[in-house]
């Protein structure tokens, strides 16, 4: 196994921002948003480590850099909090501007400033007023951010896109909170410089830094495990984008483009596109497992017209997955709305590749086939992983197998699909078996609901009784005594176990064609 090429250290502002090095904000990464309740959060943190018996060093998360050489970085996680962490000196900055021009101490506040200015914004040309900056941002915002609030002009409040508007909130936001905290006196320069230089000693992130996105995208995979939120999302964006992204490739391209990849992201939430894209890929490609998926897409995607298939395709299917994760979809009709509701109850996403290949091919053109392969896969779950538990990885591959024959058309009729699903489908005396000494623990909330499921159907087949599920006038009850009396005879348990064993075989059965 490869090993990951990336250092972990943990660093101030000071020592990020201090130390002559240059931040860059890759072009597509997600524009600036934060808003008053982010700026709060932090300002509240910011303030703590002044009280009497505040923190000494406030902890800031993790910051994910990107670099080829030791001079410049790019920011792949943790954007927001150092564009927040700039636009915070610059605030400083202004109020000291303030300072000046009202003569309270201006020879000294003049110094603090043109400190400030070199140590953490950049160098700025005193002739053209033109920065060399420490810190550059997307493509969206970094020409507000060096035209206006680095040379701390006069802030514009209309022609601004949403993402500018909020760097502009956020600036006077601060600057408000610097005012009222240091005050507007002689002394008040002083204080802020105090201010200013606790804030960069005493926040600290830990920061990880990787030579390339494959590195980047195993750091975010390994974090996401441990329980720390990383979005791999705005990775994969940025990816796509610079192989999109060329001197040819016009600006309303590039909006159309990013309007397609935010439709996608707001339908389907930031932190659920790594794994529907895991799920696509599957649905037309042999099965790649979730840590190879970056490495695999990166070598496959290596032109603009394969990035720009790949998008539309993405665009057109981020529905239909939606629709499979939501039984009450408007999309389906109770049939199918069923029978994915057993397969989210089941905790079942194996067939899920399967199934978008199934849609696609299928949905329109025979919506009767494609209902009865989805019935046919609840039952093969049931089957399968509910009562059987048997070994997932070995049914994920046969159903990317079936999904690629039905994305290149390789089955003459939709039935087929069906039919390829018999390795995977437990034999009636297999699933008896396992399902007479099946057992399940109710106090976990998804086995009583599956038991419960299970009760109403077998409830349903002797009674001939339709029963509504979610009702709460039904309680479980034991079938069998847990603790049988002697007129329990062995012979009279294992009868009833049979019986069944036998109504359940019927209920969650497949007719295979001969």
């Amino acid at each position: 196994m490869a090993t990951m090429n990336f250092n972990t250290t943990n660093s101030t502002f000071r020592q990020l921002l201090g130390n002559g090095l240059i931040y860059r904000v890759p072009p597509f990464q997600r524009d600036y948003s934060w808003t008053e309740s982010e700026w709060d959060d932090l300002w509240q943190d910011i303030l703590g480590l002044f009280e009497e018996e505040g923190e000494t060093s406030h902890y800031m998360g993790y910051l994910v850099l990107q670099s080829s050489n030791s001079k410049q970085f790019d920011i792949i996680d943790g954007q927001q909090r150092i564009t927040t962490f700039s636009i915070i000196i610059l605030a400083a900055l202004g109020h000291l501007n303030d300072l000046i021009t009202s003569k309270l101490d201006p020879e000294n506040n003049t110094k603090r400033k043109e400190q400030f200015q070199n140590s953490y914004i950049g160098y700025l040309d005193p002739v053209s007023l033109v920065s060399q900056p420490k810190l550059e941002l997307n493509r969206h915002n970094n020409r507000f951010y060096q035209t206006y609030l680095v040379p701390l002009d006069k802030l514009p409040q209309r022609g601004l896109n949403v993402s500018e508007h909020q760097l502009r909130k956020a600036f006077g936001w601060f600057k408000n909170k610097i005012k009222i905290q240091v005050g507007n006196t002689a002394d008040s320069g002083r204080k802020l410089a105090t201010l200013v230089e606790s804030l960069v000693d005493k926040l600290f992130f830990t920061v990880i830094t990787v030579t390339d996105e494959l590195n980047a995208f195993k750091v975010f995979e390994t974090l996401n495990a441990r329980g720390v939120r990383l979005s791999s999302t705005d990775l994969l964006k940025n990816y796509l984008f610079s192989v999109i992204s060329t001197q040819d490739t016009h600006e309303t391209e590039l909006k159309s483009l990013e309007e397609r990849w935010e439709r996608i992201v707001d339908l389907l939430g930031s932190e659920s596109f790594p794994e529907f894209l895991r799920v696509f890929w599957n649905s037309q490609n042999k099965l790649v497992r979730k840590s190879d998926l970056f490495k695999t897409i990166r070598k496959r995607i290596d032109t603009r017209d394969k990035a720009f298939s790949l998008l539309r395709d993405l665009d057109h299917c981020a529905a239909i997955y939606a629709a499979l994760r939501d039984p009450q979809d408007p999309m389906w009709n109770k049939e199918e709305g069923e029978s994915l509701e057993q397969l989210l109850m089941f905790s079942v996403r194996q067939p899920l590749s399967m199934l978008m290949a199934c849609h696609v091919r299928y949905f329109e053109e025979d919506r009767k086939a494609f209902t009865q392969i989805l019935r046919a896969v609840a039952v093969v779950s049931f089957r399968y992983n509910v009562i059987c538990n048997l070994l997932p990885p070995e049914q994920e591959e046969l159903y990317s197998e079936i999904a690629c024959k039905v994305t290149e058309k390789s089955f003459s009729s939709p039935m087929e699909v069906v039919s390829s699903l018999r390795e995977v489908y437990p034999n009636d005396s297999t699933f008896k078996t396992a399902f007479s000494t099946k057992e399940f623990r109710t106090t976990n909330s998804r086995n009583k609901k599956v038991v419960r499921y299970i009760l109403f159907e077998i409830e349903k087949q002797k009674s001939g009784k339709d029963f509504d599920l979610s009702s709460s006038i039904y309680s479980l009850e034991h079938i069998l005594p847990e603790n049988p009396s002697p007129a329990w005879d062995e012979q009279k348990i294992e009868s009833r176990q049979k019986q069944l064993s036998n109504i359940a075989c019927s209920l969650w059965k497949i007719e295979f064609e001969r």
